[in-house]
């Protein structure tokens, strides 16, 4: 943490990934400024305890993102997406364009936007993904120093309802043989706070981050070691697959390579040493959504934000 330092602003503080760049953040004693829509809410009320100072607003609220731009240091972007059914996907890239402006307009010394582990310099097709890159192609053109994080699949996406565990099974997009990264969520803000503190590393990079690769028999072998009772390991049968055109092209994604992942492991391990494995998490911080899991009936919702 540099002497005397500004705040970082958070977009997305009450969700996964704003949450955990807020928090390590605050746990390395930078000041916070959390950009919430509810100041009330439980989260909200958490980060206000924790030390975080609350900005109330939307991402359609130009006048509270200006206002609460105002003497920041830097600013982590983050927004929902369109398979979470709470945005379009131009919403997406307005919003995420719209932050970036905001921020080089402002004065502020760094952004950081948060991508997706598939969005590369090729559009992938799938829109979800496609988006990011829009975004990412204008933060670029823009006079601020910037830094581009592309997280893989969240380790907490697998204990949602939907993929079998409550049955004893799970069923992914990888083939048994066929393996991807994954990250912790949580490691995903000491990454970014790392970014934050050393601007001149990081400045100008894109990076993909993740903690782990596994393939569906390492997911059988853990989630079996987790559960202390045989999971059997599937692909996405094709009639899902057929019902799902989401689930289709994300599958497509992983077959051709964008989604499978290309972190470098060992460089990030550099930067955070205490990044997580998928067995650490299992037997740490995901134990309790794992155990969940295995008793919970539902369907399966997206959420990267």
């Amino acid at each position: 943490m540099p002497q005397n330092p500004q705040p970082v602003l958070v977009f997305g503080a009450t969700g996964q990934q704003g949450g955990s760049v807020a928090d390590a953040l605050l746990k390395a004693e930078w000041p916070v400024r959390a950009f919430v829509r509810n100041p009330a809410g439980d989260r909200s009320i958490a980060l206000r305890d924790a030390g975080a100072e609350l900005i109330q607003g939307s991402f359609d609220d130009s006048e509270a993102i200006r206002s609460a731009m105002q003497g920041v240091r830097g600013v982590f972007s983050v927004q929902p997406s369109s398979p979470g059914g709470t945005v379009t996907d131009e919403e997406e890239v307005r919003y995420g364009i719209a932050i970036a402006d905001m921020a080089a307009e402002s004065g502020v010394r760094h952004l950081v936007y948060s991508s997706g582990s598939a969005v590369g310099d090729e559009p992938t097709g799938v829109a979800h993904f496609d988006t990011k890159a829009r975004i990412e192609a204008h933060v670029r053109t823009l006079p601020i120093t910037w830094t581009i994080v592309r997280p893989a699949v969240f380790m907490e996406m697998l204990t949602m309802p939907g993929f079998g565990l409550d049955e004893d099974r799970f069923t992914f997009f990888a083939r048994p043989d066929q393996s991807m990264q994954f990250i912790a969520v949580a490691d995903i803000g000491k990454i970014v706070a790392a970014v934050f503190a050393d601007p001149d590393r990081f400045g100008g990079r894109s990076f993909e981050i993740a903690g782990d690769r596994a393939s569906g028999l390492d997911l059988e072998a853990l989630f079996t070691e987790a559960a202390g009772r045989p999971i059997a390991y599937s692909r996405f049968s094709e009639a899902v697959l057929a019902a799902n055109p989401f689930l289709a092209k994300l599958t497509a994604l992983l077959d051709a390579g964008p989604l499978s992942g290309h972190a470098d492991l060992a460089a990030l391990r550099r930067i955070n040493p205490g990044m997580l494995t998928f067995r650490a998490w299992l037997a740490g911080s995901g134990r309790e959504a794992f155990a969940k899991a295995l008793g919970t009936k539902g369907a399966w919702v997206y959420n990267d934000a």
